[in-house]
């Protein structure tokens, strides 16, 4: 019996080469500390003064915190998708939120820009 976790997804296909699946998990951890650094820019633009106007230091700050959750959610569906289409020797699907996450960058930059100029 497999005790590893998801159990849901060991049950599945057959058992990949190994190198696959530690790349997998290298990426994997790659997502997870990009959700710690916008988590960490987030805290950093409420605990720090740095010159930017209060509001849109706050919107910009609100907006890393969100995309550092979001990270870590990519991180794990990332890793579930892709190991699960080893598994099963299919097409490695791509990463489902990116684009959400560009989009959440820009933005973020968009409003630290505007509050150094307002």
């Amino acid at each position: 019996m497999d005790s590893r976790f998801p159990r849901s997804l060991y049950r599945r296909g057959s058992e990949p080469d190994p190198r696959f699946s530690l790349a997998n998990e290298r990426t994997f951890l790659a997502w997870v500390r990009t959700s710690l650094a916008m988590l960490a820019a987030g805290v950093a633009l409420i605990a720090l003064d740095v010159g930017v106007s209060t509001g849109f230091r706050i919107a910009s700050a609100a907006v890393f915190i969100v995309l550092g959750v979001l990270c870590a959610v990519q991180a794990w569906v990332g890793w579930y998708r892709t190991e699960r289409s080893l598994r099963e020797s299919r097409p490695l699907p791509g990463a489902a939120l990116a684009p959400a996450l560009t989009v959440g960058v820009v933005l973020a930059v968009v409003l630290l820009v505007l509050g150094l100029l307002w």
